[in-house]
C-alpha cells in the first residue's frame, strides 16, 4: 500500500502548492481522499493510472476540498470504463456532483454512485478491509476516515504440517484458508496446530479542517500512516480555534497520543511559503519527533509490520 500526496495546501492554491487532496494506491485500486483544485495535474505528473479510481471520498464540501472533482469526473469519461465510481461525502456532496454535472454539460459514459453519509460509519468495504468515516469538528458538516485491513493468516509452517501427518498437497493449502483437515492417521489438524500467530494488516487515516479533539486519536489510534492537517503554527492558536483549524502541535499531539508509527501534516496555511513551513515542523517534533511535512506529489511506502 502505498500513498501519494496530489497537493497538501489549504483555502487557495499556490505556484507550487495544489489544494488537499492525497490519493491511496492498494493491490491495484485507487482511493481518492479528497480532489482539491491541482489533483488533475499531479496525477499526469505522476503517471498515475487515474482510470482504476474506484471511490473517492470527501471530507467536506468546502470549495479547496473538491473543486477538483469536475475535472476528474470528466478525465475519466476519457476512457472506455464501465465499473461505477462511488463518491462518498457528508450531505451537499449529491447536490454538488449533480450541479457540476448538469451546469458543465458533463459526458459522461459510466456509472457514478453517490453516497451522502452520516459518521460515524463504514462507508466502503473489500474482501479484507473496511473504509470508516467520523466526524470532526468544522464549520461545516466534516468526517475524517480510515483505510483499515484485516489481519491476514499467520506464516504456515511447512516442517510441522509433514510432522503431524499432512502430505504436501491440496490439503496445506486448505489449512492456510483456516479449513480443518484430516491427516493420514486420522487425526483431525486444526490451522492454528500449523500456523503462526495472525499478522497485523495495515491501516491510513485521512485527517483535515477540524479543532482539535482528543476522540480523533482513538479513531486513528495505531496508524501506520496518518495524513493530519497542520495548518497553523500554534502562536495562531486562537485563529486556529475560531476557523475551526488545527496548530502543528495539535496534529503532533494526536500522532503520539494515537501510537502512530508515521504522521506527515497537511493542509497548510497559504500564508507559509515552504521555508516558513519548517517552523512548523520543529514545533510539532517537540511533541512527535518523527512529525514529518507533506509536499506536492511526496509519495509514502506504507508496508507490512512483517
Amino acid at each position: 500500500m502505498e500513498a501519494f500526496v496530489l497537493g497538501c495546501g489549504g483555502m487557495m492554491p499556490l505556484p507550487y502548492r495544489h489544494l488537499t487532496s492525497v490519493l491511496l494506491r492498494r493491490d491495484g485500486d485507487l482511493f481518492l481522499f479528497d480532489g482539491g483544485e491541482g489533483t488533475q495535474v499531479s496525477l499526469r505528473r505522476l503517471n498515475l493510472k487515474w482510470k482504476k479510481i474506484s471511490a473517492i471520498f470527501v471530507s467536506h464540501t468546502h470549495a479547496d476540498h473538491v473543486t477538483g472533482l469536475p475535472g476528474i469526473l470528466m478525465l475519466s469519461a476519457q476512457v472506455d470504463r464501465k465499473e461505477p465510481l462511488f463518491i462518498y461525502g457528508p450531505p451537499k456532496i449529491a447536490e454538488y456532483i449533480e450541479t457540476s454535472r448538469k451546469v458543465l454539460d458533463m459526458y459522461i459514459n459510466y456509472p457514478i454512485v453517490v453516497k451522502e453519509i452520516a459518521a460515524p460509519c463504514v462507508v466502503h468495504s473489500g474482501e479484507d478491509f473496511s473504509i470508516r468515516a467520523f466526524p470532526l469538528d468544522h464549520t461545516k458538516t466534516c468526517v475524517g476516515y480510515t483505510l483499515e485491513e484485516e489481519d491476514r493468516p499467520g506464516i504456515f509452517n511447512p516442517e510441522k504440517a509433514v510432522e503431524l501427518g499432512v502430505p504436501v498437497g491440496p490439503l496445506w493449502g486448505k489449512l492456510q484458508k483456516g479449513q480443518d483437515v484430516t491427516a493420514e492417521n486420522g487425526k483431525i489438524i486444526h490451522p492454528s496446530d500449523v500456523m503462526g500467530k495472525p499478522r497485523k494488516g495495515r491501516k491510513f487515516s485521512f485527517v483535515t479542517d477540524t479543532l482539535y479533539k482528543d476522540s480523533i486519536a482513538n479513531e486513528v489510534r495505531n496508524s501506520d500512516l496518518l495524513i493530519c492537517e497542520g495548518m497553523f503554527e500554534d502562536e495562531l492558536i486562537d485563529q486556529a480555534k475560531e476557523k475551526k483549524h488545527m496548530t502543528a502541535s495539535q496534529a503532533a499531539t494526536i500522532a503520539r497520543d494515537s501510537n502512530s508509527k508515521r504522521m506527515a501534516m497537511i493542509h497548510y496555511s497559504p500564508r507559509y511559503t515552504d521555508k516558513d513551513l519548517e517552523k512548523l515542523l520543529k514545533q510539532a517534533q517537540n511533541i512527535y519527533p518523527g512529525a514529518e511535512l507533506t509536499r506536492d506529489r511526496a509519495h509514502y511506502e506504507i508496508p507490512y509490520e512483517d
